[in-house]
């Protein structure tokens, strides 16, 4: 099974030029994946730098035919105050400010949950809602666990570290929350309603930009053990130890990043799954994005 996670930052590259169809391509150049988890997918947004469509969602689906695209919105805003709504207040709902995560997989998926992270006040900081996309994936074959795992994208806080720590908790709990519903199902009313089986896999892959350095609290954080659950390894350290990795943001764009380049996108996976970590790498070349992409396989 092949993963490619991914801050894309709306299809716009390191000269600033928007095109959300050559990120695909990029992401298909460096592997065959099966899930592929992006950050920064907007709706609504066009006035952002480069000119995004107007809904990367919809179009990363005609992108990717034969794959199941999910999104996950984090900051969801109303319109630009500045924007025309004669038009489209006669033609259809108003239209929205959409910002948060997509992961798209060719495999079946089981279950899917939207996960809000916490946003504690932190005044001294520009901040948004972020939010953890996680989707029970079956991988038969794969994993021990029923031939299901779990699969989260996120995107945490730049500015406040505050905020970060708060979100890297709440990620743990998610996992400690999935460990005891698979320890501990509860039955299903029926077949058919909504009270579902409850039952999930302890194993999973949580991806994607954790706006944390390397060495940060945030990263040490996220390797503590977890009461009642496998904890979570980095499966790039995993498979390069004594290694630091490479810088996974401000390679080419030295704009956006003045300070100099920074390794803070990881994957991390639960330590039942260690065995079959086979390959993570981090995608030195390509200009796509700001960000570089990171890509797992599991054996």
């Amino acid at each position: 099974m092949k993963l490619v996670s991914w801050n894309v930052q709306w299809g716009r590259d390191a000269s600033g030029v928007v095109d959300l169809a050559r990120t695909v391509r990029e992401a298909r150049r460096l592997a065959d994946f099966d899930i592929l988890c992006l950050q920064e997918v907007t709706r609504g947004f066009h006035a952002l730098p480069g000119g995004p469509s107007d809904d990367q969602f919809a179009e990363l689906a005609a992108l990717l035919p034969g794959f199941t695209v999910i999104e996950a919105i984090g900051a969801d805003l109303g319109v630009d105050p500045g924007a025309d709504l004669s038009t489209a207040s006669r033609t259809g709902p108003t239209p929205r400010r959409q910002f948060g995560n997509a992961l798209a997989t060719r495999l079946p998926v089981a279950q899917i949950f939207r996960h809000l992270l916490p946003w504690p006040a932190d005044p001294a900081a520009p901040s948004m809602q972020r939010v953890a996309l996680e989707a029970v994936i079956d991988v038969s074959g794969v994993t021990s666990s029923g031939g299901a795992l779990r699969v989260l994208v996120t995107h945490l806080e730049f500015y406040s570290e505050h905020q970060r720590l708060a979100q890297i908790d709440a990620l743990r709990q998610l996992q400690q929350e999935a460990a005891a519903h698979a320890a501990h199902p509860a039955p299903a009313e029926n077949a058919e309603g909504p009270f579902a089986r409850t039952a999930r896999p302890v194993s999973a892959i949580v991806c994607g930009d954790f706006n944390s350095a390397f060495d940060s609290a945030a990263h040490a954080r996220m390797l503590e053990p977890l009461a009642g659950s496998p904890a979570f390894i980095d499966a790039w350290t995993t498979l390069h130890p004594g290694a630091t990795p490479p810088p996974t943001a401000g390679i080419y764009d030295t704009e956006q990043w003045s300070d100099g380049p920074l390794a803070c996108d990881f994957v991390f996976v639960t330590e039942d799954l260690r065995a079959r970590l086979k390959r993570c790498e981090i995608d030195g070349a390509t200009q796509a994005s700001d960000h570089q992409p990171i890509v797992l396989e599991l054996d």
